[in-house]
């Protein structure tokens, strides 16, 4: 029946390979990693063997549950998953928090067999007194996690995967784990951890029609794709490259924050381009209006930030830019692939840098992708905050837990196994949980610290800073940081959102609503950013090697060739061959490292005595004490052998910490100092060479 419609349903004359290599492993039950560019067919090639399991098998009930990172990737797969469950006679419904209680409750009624949704709202179903999760969830035989790389780098991955054993514990039986993505540098391990508890007892596979590189490089070669590096100086004259190139074609602009979204798409608008937006602080209606727009649209631009970088379909692309550097060889990747999807056409990507040193990231980055390199995808080491949420939410969930069971819900994965006992002392003796009898339940200290909202703030482990809703009218525009209505202004009040200056007219402090009209001009966009611990040691070493004289297998443009050669000699001091170099200039001492911004705050912590007090470091530097002499540095490094030190934390960082308010404060701060360390760079660095230069004042 299935085989019956993917020929003449769909036309397709046969599956793509990665397709046909999934079929039998995962419809035989295996856990399974596929791997595959953008558009590469990933969602059928997990859904097609699935269905056909869960046709063969007589699956019942809600049997199916596929998790996505991001809501708008939710909806706009949920046609498509429909079509091909209702083949055959199955059901498919979507569960986040944009789905109305209606539908909610018309879900929890009918049990669809596929269920769309994100870890979050399965932790909500979890914890819920209003959802009979037994009922709705012990039928879960398997788990699709699409863009798993997403949850794999961050604390969402943590969540996600004592998530699935509890779920396995409800079901009862092992479930089995697919996992799709497109850029991964580690795929073996990535499926390990994917496969969590039951890495060493299940089978697994990687399946790719071609898999990337991570640590050592290949011979670099031509990757395919047609790339061109440019050097435009300011956004204004990125405004002007992108408005005359490609008239009549549908471009997709990337920007690395929300800031530059919409002072790029104010821009455009001003020199006449239709123009589009996306990012993360414009409501729900106002990206699905401009995503809509998009995708009929022929002649124009949409700007955003990483929320296009998924698999959303905005339609078919001509071109694809990108405003500075992005963060990661991956995401590059992932935004490379949003080109070249129609046939005759090829994946292309114009990259526009506006400073000196995003034109030197720009062009490493190039260079590791031309060497077929990626990121591997390494969760957040100590997640004990996260042990923390999952105690609270396991007790949630079942009321009370054996205070000598409770381990046995995450079926022996760590960090949630006994090495979690000093979390739990810490919870009971806070107040956050209470005993009796040997069971434990949810206590005073947790109601008071996240009780609010039906424990609404369990459910997600990751956090915002505190937005103002902007409205006009009734209708919502989106969000914007506080700062905005606190700093002192000279007659109005103006925000730029939406592309759109608006005039501030009312702010509800208490609510945190700002109700604004439009204006002619003067609007300003601000966001706090947060989670970017700055460039790794691979990228930066990289930069370092372009500041030799590495090119990138790229199209470089005059103005970027010529800028080039110009940051090289300019920072011909700061880079060498056969080390690191300590330079001295106008009295100030720096040491290039090329460490990347977690090495570096390793090894300030572990040189503290010729580092400058205030620990003053980047990515590629750190500044030393001014008196510091070449003897007094090798013999400090020499003492150092292999004792590197973790990074000192702000207290401040620690009240920031999601959950760190249930953690010991000593916990707390290794947690935050592990994660900022980078062991494997510094002790690199410090093998290394040093050249001592002084160039005077």
């Amino acid at each position: 029946m299935l085989l019956h419609h993917v020929v003449n349903s769909l036309g397709w004359p046969d599956l793509r390979p990665l397709q046909r290599a999934a079929l039998a492993p995962v419809a035989r039950g295996d856990d399974a990693l596929l791997l595959a560019a953008t558009a590469g067919g990933k969602t059928e090639a997990a859904i097609f063997p699935l269905l056909t399991r869960m046709a063969g098998e007589r699956w019942g009930g809600t049997s199916l549950i596929y998790l996505c990172p991001l809501k708008a990737l939710l909806n706009n797969l949920l046609p498509r998953l429909e079509r091909y469950a209702g083949w055959l006679g199955r059901s498919v419904a979507l569960w986040h928090g944009d789905v109305s209680a209606t539908a909610r409750r018309r879900t929890l009624w009918e049990r669809p067999d596929i269920l769309l949704t994100t870890p979050e709202s399965i932790e909500s179903m979890l914890v819920s007194a209003n959802v009979d999760h037994r009922m709705f969830l012990t039928g879960v035989r398997a788990v699709v996690v699409d863009e798993v790389h997403a949850f794999a780098g961050d604390d969402r991955g943590w969540h996600l995967l004592a998530l699935l054993e509890r779920l396995t514990r409800l079901a009862g039986h092992p479930l089995q784990r697919v996992g799709l993505s497109a850029t991964v540098g580690n795929p073996d391990q990535l499926l390990r951890w994917l496969q969590g508890a039951g890495a060493d007892s299940r089978p697994g596979v990687v399946v790719a029609p071609s898999r990337p590189t991570e640590g050592a490089l290949s011979a670099s070669r031509q990757p395919p794709g047609q790339v061109e590096l440019d050097y435009v100086g300011s956004l204004a004259n990125a405004a002007v490259v992108i408005a005359a190139l490609h008239r009549g074609e549908k471009r997709l602009v990337f920007c690395e924050s929300r800031q530059t979204v919409e002072e790029l798409a104010q821009l455009l608008r001003e020199r006449g381009v239709t123009t589009f937006l996306s990012h993360a602080s414009l409501s729900l209606d106002e990206r699905r209006r401009a995503e809509q727009a998009f995708a009929e649209a022929r002649d124009c631009v949409i700007v955003s930030t990483s929320t296009l970088e998924l698999g959303i379909d905005v339609g078919d692309l001509d071109r694809v830019v990108q405003v500075d550097s992005p963060s990661t060889v991956a995401s590059f990747l992932q935004r490379l692939g949003r080109s070249g999807r129609r046939p005759g056409s090829s994946r292309n990507c114009l990259i526009l840098c506006r400073s000196a040193t995003e034109l030197t990231r720009a062009a490493a980055l190039l260079s590791l992708w031309g060497e077929g390199w990626v990121e591997p995808v390494l969760p957040p080491p100590e997640p004990r905050h996260i042990v923390a949420q999952q105690m609270l939410a396991l007790c949630l969930q079942e009321g009370r837990v054996g205070s000598r069971l409770w381990a046995q819900a995450w079926n022996g994965l760590a960090p949630f196994d006994h090495t979690a006992q000093p979390v739990v002392r810490h919870l009971t003796e806070e107040g956050y949980l209470d005993s009796d009898g040997g069971l434990m339940f949810i206590g005073t200290q947790a109601e008071r610290r996240f009780g609010r909202r039906h424990f609404m703030e369990l459910t997600a482990v990751f956090t915002g800073p505190p937005e103002f809703t902007v409205l006009h009218g009734r209708q919502e525009i989106g969000r914007i940081d506080p700062s905005l209505l606190t700093e002192e202004v000279r007659g109005d009040r103006r925000l730029l959102l939406g592309g759109r200056s608006w005039r501030v007219t009312y702010v509800d402090w208490r609510r945190r609503r700002c109700f604004v009209e439009p204006a002619d001009g003067g609007g300003r966009a601000r966001w706090t950013s947060q989670g970017w611990l700055g460039s790794s040691f691979p990228l930066t070493r990289a930069m370092r090697e372009v500041l030799l004289g590495n090119d990138p297998p790229v199209r470089l443009t005059t103005r970027s060739a010529s800028r080039l050669a110009t940051i090289r000699e300019e920072r011909s001091s700061l880079v060498h061959p056969g080390g690191t170099c300590v330079v001295r200039s106008r009295g100030d001492l720096h040491w290039w490292t090329w460490a990347g911004l977690r090495g570096n705050a390793t090894l300030a912590a572990t040189l503290g005595e010729v580092v400058d007090p205030s620990q003053r470091f980047d990515d590629c530097a750190i500044r030393l004490r001014r008196d510091v002499t070449r003897d007094q540095w090798r013999a400090v490094v020499a003492t150092t052998g292999d004792q590197l030190c973790l990074p000192d934390i702000d207290r401040r960082a620690v009240a920031g910490l999601k959950f760190g308010a249930a953690l010991p404060e000593r916990l707390a701060a290794a947690t935050l100092a592990a994660r900022l360390a980078d062991l494997k760079a510094a002790a690199a660095v410090l093998a290394e060479p040093v050249r001592f230069t002084d160039l005077g004042r």
